[in-house]
């Protein structure tokens, strides 16, 4: 199957992100800024854009930004049950089961910076640019 040039640049440029920046920060923490979570399994189909958020190993990675609206799936790939939780309590809540599984939930109709954690894990932190 042929990848068109657009396809090419954000798999690139995604490669890129995750070359320079890691995994976000050492240790078991989940901190990172959105930069730190470019690992996004962002793929182009028209104009509908699927992306996820994956936990593994304590720590959120996720796209580098996402349109406002935009659906995102959150897969869990540790044993352990997390949370994405905006830090205003607001924005987004949602839960996920650990051993793989997966929950979805609506980025924000407002462009902005939407820090969250997980409810049951406090060392875990993450960023949601919507843009």
């Amino acid at each position: 199957m042929k990848k068109s040039p657009k396809t090419l640049m954000v798999i690139l440029a995604t490669a890129t992100l995750i070359a320079v920046t890691g995994c976000g920060a050492s240790g078991t923490g989940g901190q990172g800024t959105a930069s730190s979570q470019a690992s996004s399994s962002a793929a182009t189909s028209g104009n509908s854009q699927q992306l996820t958020i994956t936990i593994k190993d304590f720590r959120y990675q996720g796209p580098a930004s996402v349109s406002p609206g935009a659906k995102i799936t959150i897969k869990n790939d540790d044993a352990q049950a997390h949370t994405v939780t905006s830090d205003d309590g607001k924005a987004f809540d949602v839960a996920v089961d650990g051993g793989g599984g997966t929950a979805q939930f609506t980025a924000p109709a407002t462009p902005g910076s939407y820090t969250y954690h997980c409810a049951y894990h406090s060392n875990m932190h993450g960023t949601l640019i919507v843009k």
